[in-house]
């Protein structure tokens, strides 16, 4: 019996060896074409704000690195597209930008969702960019001044807190109207800020805290107020403690109905997918593939990693394929609690009239 099924065993093995050789010749084949591809040329890295801020400095940190695992090593140019808190660059990358791999995108984490959640201005589905990777996670947090009254998140629910915004459509306007609605907070907003004005209103006393900023976004931006404890962190509202904040508590300890919680999971897509990188739909699939396997290798490049510890950068990374299935998993939540999750994160067309007392900052 054993011997009649050798020659099957041998054709298996033989089979098998050649799908392996099969699937070694794609792989290099696609490497090569690639490398034919981006010989000579360059990659327009598109980076949805404008010079100088927390996006900024990450993008072209990675810009910085990417080249030199990317077959053919293009050269990488950077260029900013502000406007509309991204809005206006992710929507570019989805209808205009040309599609044959010459141009690379990046978008805000809060527009991940904004489709999803009935944003009119989005001219574009999350689900159909080519998703290279995402830098680091942003787990946001709210803070307070040192000299603040506020000292816990109890207290900002029996007095008001003044925090700074830019405008209604990101984090720091989002984030405490959410906390607002779902455990009682009662978060004034003071908008109209640049980015860098919303953090000098709060040393100034003009407001007493911001909330809605990621931690990583104070190592880059204001290290010093962590170094000299200026700033109090009260509550958290990513899926997880940040490792440097482990008594600071989690918005979901607070949140008990099941598709309140629901709702907050769906959010955490932005969060863990902070710092997101992708090509615009249609791109070529080896283009995608050599991206990604070059995204991977600069993750983990000694040079990168230097660069980035000089920055006070500390990636959490997340490859391209895992940030596609948490983005592709967000847009298939059931019907009731995307309408919820609407109401507690409103897409940026209708954030503007989700708080009626918000207030400009004195001129």
């Amino acid at each position: 019996m054993s011997i009649s099924k050798k020659p099957q065993r041998m054709r298996l093995l033989a089979s098998v060896a050649a799908t392996c050789l099969v699937c070694a010749t794609g792989f290099a084949a696609h490497a090569q074409s690639a490398k034919q591809f981006y010989s000579g040329k360059s990659l327009r890295f598109i980076i949805p704000a404008g010079a100088g801020g927390g996006y900024d400095s990450y993008y072209r940190l990675f810009a910085r690195h990417v080249s030199e695992h990317i077959p053919g090593h293009p050269r990488i140019i950077d260029e900013n597209m502000p406007g509309a808190a991204g809005m206006r660059a992710t929507n570019w990358l989805y209808t205009a930008a040309p599609k044959d791999g010459t141009v690379l995108g990046s978008t805000f984490n809060t527009l991940l969702t904004e489709p999803l959640l009935g944003d009119t201005q989005t001219q574009y589905d999350p689900t159909k960019f080519e998703w290279i990777g995402s830098l680091n996670t942003q787990y946001n947090a709210c803070t307070v001044w040192h000299s603040s009254p506020i000292k816990t998140i109890q207290d900002a629910m029996k007095q008001q807190v003044l925090v700074s915004t830019t405008g209604f459509a990101g984090n720091t306007a989002k984030t405490p109207l959410m906390l607002n609605k779902l455990i009682g907070t009662k978060f004034k907003l003071i908008a109209g800020y640049s980015t860098t004005g919303m953090r000098l209103a709060v040393e100034r006393g003009e407001v007493q805290g911001v909330c809605g900023l990621s931690y990583d976004t104070f190592q880059v931006a204001n290290p010093e107020w962590l170094k000299d404890h200026k700033v109090r962190f009260i509550i958290q509202t990513g899926p997880r403690k940040i490792k440097e904040l482990p008594n600071v508590p989690l918005l979901i300890n607070f949140v008990h109905d099941p598709k309140q919680r629901a709702a907050l999971k769906v959010l955490d897509v932005g969060q863990d997918v902070g710092r997101p990188i992708m090509f615009p739909p249609g791109t070529p699939k080896y283009l995608v593939d050599a991206l990604r396997t070059a995204f991977v290798a600069t993750m983990k490049d000694h040079a990168f990693l230097a660069d980035a510890h000089r920055m006070r950068i500390d990636p959490h990374w997340m490859s391209g394929a895992a940030s596609e299935k948490e983005i592709q998993e967000a847009y298939k939540t059931p019907k009731d609690v995307v309408e919820l999750t609407a109401e507690l994160w409103p897409p940026a067309t209708h954030a503007a009239s989700a708080d009626k007392s918000a207030a400009k900052p004195a001129k």
